[in-house]
């Protein structure tokens, strides 16, 4: 992109040629090898999910979420119900590929397809889908078919400030800390001070590498620990 200049003299933002909106980006399954990101359905995915969030017995998990957390079933396949009919924030169920159930949650959100960007939020893992191939594959997933098949521009990542696993997540997976939003909004009765990060089209090729060598069978051994770390590979790949 080249850097425009008015009549006046004054820089007015580089030219984006021939662009043009983007499509949304649908509720369509997205197949990984270790997981299945498919569009949350109450009757296929609220009973595991309430048995798998039973792990997190404190209900630390949704600390930093607006929704939860949720002491009895009814209440929480309410809520799912609810979630799934949400056309503009659509909710994903992630699925073990191995056991078939779901593990967790994720959405896209704030979908701005004029402009080419898309938020992912609303996740909540839980203690048997973290620090697993899956988590990680989930995300990739979602990344791809925003980033990659739809050709977004922007791909957005916010969280309360105070979430430390979620900054440092963000910046696992490849995200750039953007800056932070302080009395951004008001949820569960306390300020939320949100801390943006991003990924741009720019970076997309090189995230894709390292993603894609990441999850290759190889980098794993035989009792499923990785070899080369995410991070690692994402430094290997990127352009400084």
């Amino acid at each position: 992109m080249s850097q425009r200049i008015n009549e006046h003299g004054q820089p007015i933002g580089e030219d984006v040629p021939d662009w043009t909106p983007r499509a949304l980006p649908g509720r369509e399954t997205m197949e990984g090898r270790f997981c299945r990101v498919e569009a949350l359905d109450a009757d296929r995915h609220a009973e595991t999910l309430f048995k798998a969030y039973r792990h997190d017995a404190e209900g630390v998990l949704w600390t930093y979420v607006p929704m939860g957390p949720f002491d009895d079933f009814a209440r929480f396949r309410g809520w799912i119900e609810e979630a799934a009919r949400d056309e503009n924030q659509p909710y994903f169920a992630i699925v073990d590929r191995t056991t078939g159930e779901a593990r967790g949650i994720a959405c896209y959100l704030r979908l701005q397809p004029a402009h080419g960007v898309i938020e992912v939020g609303g996740i909540v893992y839980s203690p048997l889908l973290q620090r697993t191939p899956a988590a990680t594959e989930a995300m990739f997933l979602m990344m791809r078919h925003v980033m990659g098949d739809l050709g977004y521009r922007r791909y957005e990542w916010k969280c309360d400030a105070l979430n430390a696993p979620s900054r440092r997540a963000a910046a696992r997976l490849g995200f750039r800390y953007d800056g932070l939003f302080p009395q951004a909004i008001v949820y569960k009765g306390r300020n939320r001070d949100t801390a943006w990060f991003s990924i741009l089209d720019r970076d997309w090729p090189a995230l894709e590498k390292a993603y894609t060598a990441w999850l290759e069978p190889g980098n794993f051994d035989g009792e499923g620990r990785q070899r080369r770390s995410l991070g690692a590979l994402i430094e290997a790949h990127r352009t400084p």
